[in-house]
């Protein structure tokens, strides 16, 4: 049975501190819903009404086109291997571009300033509602360790290599809305 919540109470820190992954879901007005997995370890929980993950290079970038536009998210955890629980955070997004005021006060004071390679924005959820369900029908899967190739890939690339990507693959979403990237506001304006 589904219960809400106002807040993310202890309980549901506890939960979200032993989960591996979580998915984001982001529409704009029109066109497809974006759903996309991360790891949990980008994630912050910055008070009882917000949490944070700092974004990596992807071969797109839906959710800050979609949050462009509007500002409705929800971030999922399914207990895999713990609790048989699914929760849902609602709220609304935001996201800073690396560089910005914003991103650079969120990754100091809830990332310990460390950044990875390719790290180009952090995300910002402020909800308006908790929900937990039962998660009896979610499978049980054993967590075996954070694959290395995304950050071994933007190593390789360097900054320079990272902001072509950037112009060339995150400028716009599939569905033709900017981004916001720094290197794609850049590239337009040329």
């Amino acid at each position: 049975m589904a219960k809400f919540f106002d807040q993310i109470e202890p309980h549901i820190a506890a939960f979200i501190a032993e989960q591996h992954i979580f998915f984001t879901a982001t529409a704009a007005p029109t066109g497809r819903v974006n759903i996309s997995p991360r790891p949990t370890g980008c994630l912050r929980i910055l008070n009882p009404n917000a949490v944070a993950y700092l974004d990596e290079t992807g071969s797109g970038n839906e959710t800050a086109a979609h949050l462009r536009q509007l500002d409705r998210m929800t971030i999922m955890f399914c207990g895999f291997a713990s609790v048989p629980m699914i929760l849902r955070l609602y709220g609304h997004g935001h996201t800073h571009p690396a560089g910005s005021a914003e991103y650079d006060a969120l990754l100091k004071s809830a990332f310990g300033n460390q950044a990875p390679p390719g790290a180009r924005q952090i995300v910002r959820l402020t909800t308006d509602r908790v929900q937990t369900s039962c998660g009896y029908g979610v499978p049980l899967f054993d967590y075996k360790a954070e694959r290395p190739t995304l950050r071994r890939w933007a190593e390789a690339k360097g900054e320079d290599g990272l902001a072509a990507y950037w112009r060339h693959k995150n400028r716009f979403s599939i569905d033709g809305f900017p981004t916001g990237v720094p290197a794609a506001e850049t590239l337009a304006a040329e």
